[in-house]
């Protein structure tokens, strides 16, 4: 089964060497030196004029690291189907304008086999960009390399916490890179906008999900997407199985909110690239 490209030539550049040119462009221009011990990372979905440079710079810190991964997990938050648990699609490939990517069929059925909030849905997949997004990094930086789609429903504290817990027995031992999509506060003034990522940068400056769900328990939950980040549900797990699998530092590497591009600061999204890391030894002699 081939998920088909939903905003393709809206969202971002449906023409091929248009995408290459953008994508090479926004990398060339982030900061992105080598990151050792990379488990993880956050990277922005929104458009790709608007977000574009702030997810270059965690993908494109991810892929300095030079590792040869087995796969990359991709979790998001599904924009457009409400439901319980998180779906995942299990075989085939993503297509985009650079070329598909195909799925690990192999980790997505142990996963759905350890987790059993995570079953097989491709539906809520058909329509949804938060994947679909960092696609064009994940086949520009990571050829070859598969995916595991995952897409959170509803956000409750379970759901996280299975995931997490589901995704580090997994990918356990293997070099997998966990990958969370989230934009942060919506659709506030800029100023109230930059004053409430603020916090959440604070709480993901490090490898600890603990202050992410204080922020998220503050809210009521028909608040926590506009106020703390429609994934934040997505990056608790990857925080969490981040640390789980030996990561013991965050790094926010980027910040920046769609007024910056367009202006127009009455109404914001907020974005922001981070990177979760484990300590590395030193290489014998060096």
């Amino acid at each position: 089964m081939t998920r088909q490209a939903a905003v393709a030539g809206s969202w971002y550049p449906a023409d091929p060497h248009s995408l290459h040119d953008a994508v090479t462009r926004v990398l060339a221009r982030a900061s992105h030196g080598a990151q050792p011990g990379v488990v993880g990372l956050l990277a922005p979905h929104a458009g790709f004029v608007y977000s574009g440079e702030v997810a270059a710079r965690a993908y494109g810190a991810a892929a300095a690291a030079d590792e040869v991964l087995d796969a990359i997990v991709l979790v998001g938050p599904s924009h457009h189907a409400a439901f319980e648990g998180v779906a995942a699609w299990r075989d085939g490939a993503f297509e985009t304008p650079l070329g598909p990517v195909e799925v690990a069929t192999d980790l997505v059925d142990r996963l759905i086999a350890c987790c059993p909030p995570v079953v097989e849905d491709r539906a809520p997949h058909v329509p949804e960009h938060s994947l679909e997004m960092h696609l064009p990094f994940v086949r520009h930086l990571f050829p070859g390399v598969p995916i595991v789609p995952l897409l959170m429903g509803v956000q409750t504290f379970a759901t996280m916490n299975a995931l997490a817990e589901g995704l580090s027995r997994a990918v356990s031992g293997r070099p997998v890179l966990l990958a969370a999509s989230s934009d942060l506060s919506h659709y506030f003034d800029a100023a109230t906008a930059e004053a409430l990522d603020a916090r959440v940068l604070e709480a993901i400056d490090g490898a600890d999900a603990a202050p992410l769900r204080a922020l998220l328990a503050e809210c009521p939950v028909e608040d926590r997407g506009r106020s703390v980040g429609c994934g934040a549900g997505p990056l608790v797990s990857v925080i969490e199985a981040c640390r789980l699998l030996g990561a013991d530092d965050g790094k926010v590497l980027a910040y920046s909110h769609s007024g910056r591009v367009s202006g127009d600061n009455r109404a914001v999204v907020g974005y922001a690239a981070a990177l979760f890391t484990r300590c590395v030894a030193p290489a014998a002699g060096t």
